[in-house]
């Protein structure tokens, strides 16, 4: 959440007159260097070519037709992605590899995201949308940048993004590991896919917990791992994190589960002071760049989460312990980390492993057949990985 003070501005022309408003993005997009006014009489055809060449439209006109018009412009994105590249000139056709796939896929979502991004609306200090049938989207707005002191733009695609936030925070995402729903905040990862904490669920906990009832939870986010221990019987769960959206997040989940006397919420990178007989993580799966702050959760450029992980977690294990890494291997089958570069980071860290769990993963994507990482996602399998200290 940034303070009004410090963000950019946008200007553009109406006739004679230079205007200005704030800029607003929780992606971290900058603000965009040319801006025209856009409007119900704006094709779609007009607007795609605009935004392609860097420039972004700023509706003035009716609200439910500038959704149409983001349709539009979708539509044009995913047709040009979907047309095969021309191969050079007297050079035969090469399927790409994998891991060329991959990049390409990441690519093409960064470029999606670019284009769409470039449809604005104009707020009001307060958060309200002046436009004709506009939706009050003031309450998910203050949730996802806080109070405004002056009136500003954002793209339709965020706005979008905040309501549906707003809704998911409303409603909740169903966990039946636990029994109960967790309530993701904006910018905070959900967990939709909760193959993981079934193995969370039934994995055996560490014999040392009986007389030390103890567990660090690393990068808690939602609390859902926390609360997952403290129920399972952890009598105190220390759960760190360095976002304060993400502790927020998590101190309301636990309130609502009335698990918060037993979870202690604490800002840190990686860990607290001390050993637990129990210390569980969760990491960004795959090594890559990040194209938004959301996607945190998922990328994290050279496993920077991981190998802090492994190589910290021996320090912080009380004598008889274990630290439970999950873990997708859908890295490896995207040719990005091999299972051996995993083991030497454990055994480099001085662990060893007592067991591992496994689980295929249960989303949709697994079997999308037109999902250009189709073969990677087939063969994916989500690995509680127990470890211990080899001393």
């Amino acid at each position: 959440m940034t303070e009004a003070r410090d963000l950019p501005r946008i200007t553009w022309r109406d006739g004679d007159e230079e205007h200005h408003a704030r800029w607003r993005s929780e992606a971290g997009v900058p603000p965009p260097r040319r801006v025209v006014l856009a409007d119900d009489r704006t094709s779609a055809d007009q607007a795609y070519r605009l935004a392609c060449e860097g420039t972004a439209l700023l509706w003035c006109g009716d609200y439910q037709n500038a959704r149409h018009l983001l349709q539009a412009l979708t539509r044009r994105v995913e047709a040009r992605a979907h047309r095969p590249a021309r191969p050079k000139a007297g050079a035969p056709a090469k399927q790409p590899t994998i891991t060329e796939a991959f990049h390409l896929h990441r690519k093409a979502q960064g470029e999606r995201a670019r284009i769409l991004g470039m449809l604005l609306l104009p707020f009001d200090a307060d958060h309200s949308i002046p436009l004709r049938r506009a939706p009050d989207a003031r309450a998910a707005c203050l949730e996802a940048y806080g109070p405004a002191q002056e009136h500003y733009a954002a793209s339709l695609r965020e706005l979008l993004g905040l309501i549906g936030a707003h809704e998911w925070r409303k409603k909740g995402v169903e966990i039946p590991a636990l029994g109960a729903c967790i309530h993701p905040h904006y910018g905070v990862f959900s967990p939709v896919r909760g193959e993981y904490l079934d193995l969370i669920a039934r994995a055996p906990l560490p014999a040392t917990l009986s007389a030390d009832s103890l567990a660090f939870d690393i990068g808690t986010g939602t609390g859902v791992i926390a609360a997952l221990l403290a129920r399972r019987g952890v009598k105190r769960v220390v759960a760190t994190d360095q976002d304060p959206r993400a502790l927020a997040c998590a101190a309301e989940n636990l309130g609502r589960l009335k698990l918060a006397p037993q979870v202690e919420l604490l800002q840190a990178d990686l860990f607290p002071p001390g050993r637990a007989p129990l210390v569980v993580c969760n990491p960004p799966w795959v090594p890559a760049k990040p194209n938004a702050p959301i996607e945190h959760a998922v990328y994290d450029p050279d496993s920077r989460m991981l190998r802090g992980f492994l190589a910290g977690l021996a320090a912080h294990l009380a004598p008889g312990g274990e630290g439970w890494l999950i873990l997708s291997d859908l890295a490896e089958h995207l040719g990005l980390r091999p299972r051996d570069e995993l083991e030497g980071l454990i055994a480099a860290a001085g662990l060893q492993v007592a067991g591992r769990l496994d689980i295929r993963p249960r989303h949709g994507k697994a079997a999308d057949r037109a999902d250009p990482l189709h073969a990677a996602r087939a063969a994916e399998v989500t690995s509680l990985w127990r470890l211990s200290s080899k001393t």
